[in-house]
């Protein structure tokens, strides 16, 4: 903008300045000819009463610098102080000597191209009707020029150069206010009131645009925390596979996650392939098995305007999910061998007995052997509801405040049957301790803990049952002198029908779930589970609630 004003600002005064001149030359020109005209006259008034005072001899006499003619009333050089007057042309048709002879004097001018000059004339009547004509030499205005030439380039410098320094003057001091706005801040500073709405435009521009920044960085910031705290990975590429968005568990699946291209990280294959296939317009799903986990891999193109922008990719870490298939598949068999076993020993004693092929006298025994497996087979169904239970639809519970030393006591005596047909001493210590839970639940995990101690304890042992606190949490231990578990078992007897001796499981009657409906039930009540326990010595498992579960209940 500047060089802009400036070169507008220099021509017009350049353009001034020259027409100045000229007019200046032409106004000095035309005076320089007037004056010359008016000496003319002057000398024509000496000499014309010079004639009349001494006749034509005053010519012979006169010295004069400028060309002196006298014509007689026909035209004719009668004198000429430069050339011979008998050799000279008829001057009647000359225009300064036709206005004298009507009008007592003319005047007139003859230019020279060849020369450079020019002439003027002036001529008057005199008091016989002859005519006397003085001339002189002016040099033309072309002359003029050629002789000032040296002068007029140095002038015409300086009229450049001062042209210039006012031009570049006049350009800072137009644009100097424009420059100096605070674009952050434009109506804090002075400026031409011409650009106030400008400037006032200027300033709801940059509201409006800090406006939009916060509402980007906030929108941004929100992305981020989401993003960085998702247990997904999350990929984000346009159309040329450079990493727009790449969250930290993203950053798992590269070797150089500071790469700004997909094909440079050094991801895996499968993330790599699915990538390319998105790019390519193809929603693609793929699965990466990784430190014992399981990814799904989850590649989607994005499109806006029918074109292919760029590729979402998601990391799924679906290891919990292939473990419960697997856990779902295991159960499917175990129930179907646990709820076969049973069924098959009461429809072989019932067919045994329909045929007739019972021994005399083996009757009550078959049927006690029926009714033993019939129980142990409504045993194992109502367990697998409880757990069918747990697992879909575990708000359907009422909570209360229950009482679980008064609960472990209830507990105890409707086992102690069961526990004095093993001579097995039973237990109860502590002080009345209340959580807010289900107290079905609740009873259900107790008898199953009691009950696994009763069943696997050696004869003549003992189990104990203890309600306290730590660490502002109630505390429910039971403790038993038994069998005690293997250490590599005890990893997973709380997974449904696992059992660690499958034949003395069956022999006492265990269906493989108690553990596992504890566990379900420590999870409904966020409490923790501890096991200790030593083969041969006995073991220990300790249900921690956690502080605040005897005030307020889980929503589930």
């Amino acid at each position: 903008m500047t060089g802009k004003i400036f070169r507008s600002t220099f021509f017009t005064a350049l353009s001034v300045l020259l027409l100045a001149a000229v007019l200046f030359f032409s106004v000095l020109y035309r005076y320089y000819e007037a004056e010359m005209f008016d000496e003319l006259t002057v000398a024509a008034g000496y000499i014309s009463h010079g004639m009349e005072l001494s006749g034509a001899n005053y010519l012979e006499t006169l010295e004069a610098d400028d060309r002196v003619t006298w014509v007689d009333t026909d035209g004719t050089v009668l004198y000429d102080s430069a050339a011979d007057a008998a050799a000279m042309d008829n001057h009647l048709d000359r225009e300064e000597i036709r206005e004298a002879l009507e009008t007592g004097e003319g005047r007139s001018n003859h230019h020279s191209e060849t020369l450079l000059e020019k002439t003027l004339y002036y001529a008057c009547r005199l008091s016989d009707g002859t005519v006397l004509r003085i001339s002189c030499t002016q040099s033309a205005m072309a002359a003029m020029l050629q002789v000032l030439a040296s002068a007029l380039f140095w002038i015409l410098v300086l009229m450049l150069l001062f042209c210039a320094f006012l031009a570049f003057r006049l350009a800072r001091s137009i644009t100097q206010p424009i420059n100096d706005i605070d674009l952050d801040h434009p109506l804090s500073g002075g400026c031409y009131s011409e650009l106030e709405p400008l400037t006032t435009r200027l300033d709801e521009q940059n509201r409006t645009i800090r406006r939009q920044m916060e509402e980007l960085s906030r929108r941004q910031r929100e992305f981020t925390a989401i993003s960085d705290n998702m247990c997904e990975g999350l990929l984000l590429l346009d159309h040329r596979g450079g990493v727009l968005t790449c969250n930290q568990s993203a950053r798992r699946f590269l070797e150089k996650p500071e790469e700004k291209t997909i094909r440079r990280t050094g991801c895996e294959p499968e993330v790599l392939e699915a990538a390319e296939s998105a790019l390519n317009g193809r929603r693609t799903e793929a699965r990466i098995v990784r430190d014992e986990q399981t990814w799904q891999i989850l590649a989607n193109p994005v499109v806006a305007s029918g074109q292919v922008t760029g590729a979402l990719i998601l990391l799924l870490d679906v290891t919990e999910r292939e473990q419960r298939e697997v856990l779902r598949r295991e159960f499917s068999a175990n129930v179907s061998h646990e709820l076969k076993t049973p069924l098959t020993a009461i429809s072989g004693f019932a067919e045994l007995m329909a045929e007739g092929m019972v021994p005399p006298g083996k009757e009550r025994e078959f049927a006690s052997d029926i009714y033993r497996e019939s129980r142990r087979l409504i045993g194992l169904v109502e367990d697998i509801i409880n757990l069918s239970q747990l697992d879909e639809n575990p708000q359907s519970f009422e909570r209360e405040a229950v009482d679980l030393y008064a609960l472990s006591g209830e507990v105890l005596q409707a086992l102690r049957p069961a526990a004095e047909k093993r001579n097995v001493t039973l237990t109860l210590e502590g002080r009345s301790e209340t959580v807010v839970g289900v107290r079905r639940i609740l009873d259900e995990m107790i008898t199953n803990l009691c009950d696994n101690a009763v069943k696997y304890n050696r004869e003549g042992g003992s189990v104990c049952v203890s309600v306290g606190r730590r660490n502002g949490g109630v505390l429910l231990k039971v403790r038993d002198t038994g069998i005690g578990i293997p250490y590599a078992d005890q990893s997973r007897v709380f997974e449904r029908f696992y059992r660690v001796d499958k034949s003395h499981s069956r022999a006492i009657g265990g269906t493989g779930l108690g553990l596992s409906i504890v566990k379900h039930g420590a999870q409904y009540h966020d409490a923790r589970m501890e096991l200790k326990s030593e083969p041969g010595q006995g073991t220990e498992i300790t249900v921690q609630f956690p502080p605040g579960k005897e005030q307020y209940g889980n929503a589930g």
